[in-house]
């Protein structure tokens, strides 16, 4: 079975950012995606790199858990809300702590890494207050650049594609259904590049 890894980057389980992520990784289910869920609140990890990447800082047993489950995973789901045009802190933390040199990348003598995270896609769902032209014009779109290009791409995860929502604040019950339902969807969509045909559920029986 294809397998998926979703992180929960927000601390309230009961949170319209969750409930998107948890809409979207419906949608990959219902076409034949194996999602494998945590919410990296709950976790238990020292959040500091100590001593560098010249020295070994063992990976607690929940880091363990989570890079097993990347390593099975033909795609990642980043979810999180955007504080200070950034992730929250403990989305950094796990990517300080388990996308390490030797894992997810390696220096081979040019500039640039090889990313060994090659044959994984991902897809980030990332909810803000700011409007859209205030995050283009006075963020530059922050997150595609930290989370997408200097992370993720940075590690061989391609094609990395964003949903962002915008204006979170002023949005109403029906706009935020509407909103959820189109994660559903758009899990569903995604999941027909991660799932042969032929081992795909029959459309006309998926809810």
């Amino acid at each position: 079975m294809t397998h998926a890894t979703l992180l929960l980057g927000h601390a309230d389980d009961r949170s319209f950012n969750t409930a998107l992520a948890r809409a979207y990784a419906d949608g990959l289910v219902e076409r034949g995606v194996y999602v494998d869920t945590f919410t990296l609140a709950t976790l238990e990890f020292d959040p500091v790199v100590r001593v560098g990447h010249e020295y070994d800082q063992p990976l607690e047993p929940d880091l363990l858990r989570v890079k097993d489950s990347i390593d099975r995973a033909r795609h990642l789901v980043l979810a999180f809300p955007t504080y200070w045009a950034s992730p929250p802190a403990i989305v950094r933390a796990l990517v300080d702590r388990l996308f390490l040199p030797g894992w997810a990348f390696r220096y081979e003598g040019s500039a640039l890494p090889t990313g060994l995270l090659r044959g994984r896609s991902a897809r980030v769902i990332a909810t803000m207050d700011s409007p859209s032209w205030w995050y283009a014009l006075a963020h530059r779109r922050s997150l595609q650049a930290t989370v997408g290009t200097a992370t993720l791409s940075f590690c061989g995860i391609r094609p990395t594609r964003f949903t962002t929502v915008h204006r979170v604040r002023e949005l109403d019950a029906a706009s935020r259904e509407r909103r959820r339902e189109a994660l559903r969807e758009l899990g569903r969509r995604d999941a027909r590049a991660l799932v042969p045909p032929t081992l795909a559920p029959d459309a006309s029986r998926a809810g």
